[in-house]
């Protein structure tokens, strides 16, 4: 079954690593949010406080974005792709389940989106000379893991390329919508918002980038939550898989 699902996912990487454009945007993406928070920095430049809270935020948001828009155009051509063009039930004629193909799938989808993550976090490195702590990279990645998970999801509840930009696009917005809830909202402070995805990671990652104490059970905590919540969403994605009409149109 390993052997499977790991020949599926390197068939999809080097498929998409193929597709030049939807890596450039996808690098563009991760790359963004460094170059527009460099920017802003030095408009803040010599301020504390309040300047640097907003640039903290900002780079925790970004970075949460990241993961999400890596494996964004991966996951739209993976499932609703070849749905659109009719090529899904062919790949399923294999002697291989359609759990080994989901799997495979989404393996893919979050390598791409680690990437982009790497990326990011990689580009404030060299812009702001600012990294979280290693601790935060537990949390990170299950974050990318459930990415991918849902990016796969909405790629099989969805009926063609169209559709599945739409409602990806859409998706990618869900970090930065949960960061401005984060930063405007009094009831953002309350201590169980720290074991929420995508809530938990930008609040480890602000208490990281101002130098807090880190509470390592809170990370793990959060980590195997992100986790769980992602293989709900792929075992939402694999009942989808196993109905008729997601694989006959």
């Amino acid at each position: 079954m390993l052997d499977q699902v790991l020949t599926i996912a390197s068939k999809e990487v080097k498929d998409s690593w193929r597709d030049r454009r939807a890596v450039l945007s996808a690098a563009v993406y991760s790359l963004m949010g460094p170059v527009v928070v460099s920017l802003v920095s030095v408009a803040v430049q010599g301020k504390q406080g309040e300047g640097q809270s907003v640039l903290i935020a900002m780079m925790s948001v970004f970075t949460l974005v990241s993961a999400f828009s890596g494996g964004m155009n991966v996951a739209m051509d993976s499932i609703a792709g070849e749905r659109e063009r009719r090529s899904l039930l062919p790949l399923l004629m294999h002697p291989v389940t359609r759990l080994d193909v989901l799997l495979g799938k989404w393996l893919a989808v979050a390598a791409f989106a680690l990437t982009s993550l790497a990326l990011n976090v990689l580009g404030f490195a060299l812009l702001l000379r600012r990294v979280p702590a290693w601790q935060i990279s537990f949390g990170l990645i299950a974050l990318s893991l459930l990415a991918a998970a849902l990016e796969i999801w909405v790629s099989t509840v969805c009926r063609g390329v169209k559709e599945a930009n739409t409602y990806l696009s859409m998706l990618v917005f869900l970090p930065m919508g949960f960061g401005m809830f984060m930063v405007f909202s009094p009831v953002a402070g309350q201590l169980w918002w720290n074991f929420l995805p995508v809530a938990g990671q930008q609040l480890e990652l602000e208490a990281s980038m101002r130098g807090g104490q880190l509470d390592m059970f809170r990370i793990v905590f959060l980590t195997l939550v992100t986790v769980a919540v992602a293989g709900l969403a792929l075992l939402a994605a694999a009942d989808r898989l196993e109905q008729d009409d997601v694989v006959y149109g």
